[in-house]
């Protein structure tokens, strides 16, 4: 264990002692460290350089089913005594909530390092200013030499953060934890017909240095997507196949995910809130929630709580298993936690995702377009057009045609649209290029209709 880990473990410790002497049934504290990088780069020129700390100490208290959550940014000693009494203070003048109240004591871990997830880079640290410049420099370049008509660009950015977070619960039980993560995005202009410009971008991200593309090859293949782009026209409306760019296919991943959390179940905020067994999707689709990748971007030993974490198969080859539940989510459904809760800097519990993992299929990318006679093959998508609670899904899209089962002409200004029910059950085909830059990591996969709104 880190000596900045056993610090915030000391402090977190401090207010919980605090806080069980003055009254408290239930103290529990969240600590936290980091030290955050930014460095940007415009048309070869350096434009902004930001370096920051940040601390904190989030903390929760109980009596009977009344709770108190406060947060600061003091670690001192005066700070921390400050925290305690206006925790109490709160949890006195708040009213009763039926399903408040900790985790099961023996469902929580003990705290031990049981497994090496690989989550921080030491390296990362070292990078300072100049470093940063030089990799947002090198990647900007890179893609401005590719081709003429990428005349500008929105700049490159290159990102390190590191830190600790410790918590520590009511009986002394203490869980710590050290990250690191870095990226570097690029974002080329290209003049296309008519005077208009094009944007793209790409990115690489990973938790340890040596698992980052270089920023030329960064810089190269986003002056490719880019470049792609130039000539996109409007297509006629229609009813279409949509193969889905891993891109593309996280932000369908995470909606699918989002409303199986378990604050929206039981908030009534789910499509999917009543049907738990069920079969929801084609068979093709298998989703597990897996916080122990290895050096994965959502990984973690323990989860909000303590309780040691987990896979949870959410979608079993079509069927609804499982929703992703904490403490509190679980009592209000009347089912078990699924160590899935997550703590903010604050204090305060929710349920949420960790890796999800989409099941490849055994063709590739390739395979899978030469398979799709006719169709579109989406890249981007613009806008917020989707209604949880009824599964309505419509948003701007932009891509390629595919035609006698090839890429052919850029395609923007469309929106594309189906319920995601009924998106879900329409999967017919799974490539196998999975995409890792992200905590989910998904293939791209086939919609066998979608309703295509063109010229």
């Amino acid at each position: 264990m880190s000596e900045l880990e056993n610090e915030l473990i000391e402090r977190a410790s401090r207010a919980v002692e605090q806080a069980r002497s003055k009254g408290a049934e239930v103290a529990e504290a969240v600590a936290s460290r980091s030290k955050h990088l930014s460095a940007s780069v415009r048309m070869g020129e350096p434009e902004h350089l930001e370096e920051a700390g940040s601390r904190g100490l989030g903390l929760r208290v109980m009596s009977g089913k009344k709770t108190g959550l406060v947060h600061t940014s003091d670690l001192s000693d005066e700070g921390i005594a400050l925290l305690v009494d206006d925790a109490l203070e709160l949890m006195r003048l708040g009213e009763d909530d039926p399903y408040a109240g900790p985790a099961d004591p023996e469902l929580v871990g003990d705290g031990s390092n049981y497994l090496d997830l690989d989550l921080y880079d030491s390296k990362i640290d070292s990078i300072d200013g100049e470093a940063a410049f030089k990799a947002a420099l090198a990647g900007e370049e890179a893609a401005r030499s590719v081709d003429p008509r990428i005349e500008n660009s929105d700049g490159a950015t290159f990102t390190r953060v590191s830190g600790a977070r410790a918590l520590v619960l009511s009986d002394g039980r203490a869980f710590s934890s050290l990250g690191s993560f870095a990226s570097l995005v690029v974002r080329p202009i290209a003049l296309d017909e008519g005077d208009k410009r094009r944007r793209g971008f790409y990115h690489t991200a990973a938790r340890h240095l040596s698992d980052l593309e270089a920023p030329e090859a960064v810089g190269r293949e986003a002056a490719r997507r880019t470049i792609a782009n130039l000539g996109a026209e409007k297509i006629p409306s229609g009813e279409l196949p949509i193969v889905f760019d891993p891109d593309v296919a996280r932000s369908m991943i995470g909606l699918v995910v989002g409303v199986l959390l378990g604050g929206s179940v039981y908030r009534g905020q789910s499509f999917l809130a009543d049907r738990l067994g069920e079969t929801i999707a084609d068979s093709r689709l298998h989703l597990v929630d897996d916080p122990l990748v290895i050096r994965g971007h959502a990984s973690r030993l323990y989860d909000g709580e303590g309780l040691r974490s987990r896979a949870n198969t959410i979608i079993r080859d079509g069927v609804l298993e499982s929703f992703l539940l904490d403490s509190y989510s679980a009592r209000r459904l009347g089912m078990e936690s699924t160590a899935s809760a997550s703590r903010g800097g604050s204090g305060g519990l929710a349920a949420s995702s960790t890796n999800v993992l989409v099941r490849p299929g055994e063709m590739s990318l390739d395979e899978l377009l030469r398979d799709t006679h006719e169709g579109l093959y989406v890249t981007q998508m613009m806008g917020f057009g989707f209604n949880s609670v009824t599964g309505d899904f419509s948003r701007g899209a932009s891509g390629f045609r595919i035609d006698n089962g090839e890429l052919g002409r850029p395609v923007s200004e469309i929106t594309i649209s189906l319920n995601l029910n009924e998106l879900l059950n329409r999967i017919d085909a799974i490539a196998n290029n999975v995409d890792r830059r992200s905590s989910i990591l998904t293939p791209s996969f086939r919609v066998a209709s979608m309703t295509v709104a063109g010229s």
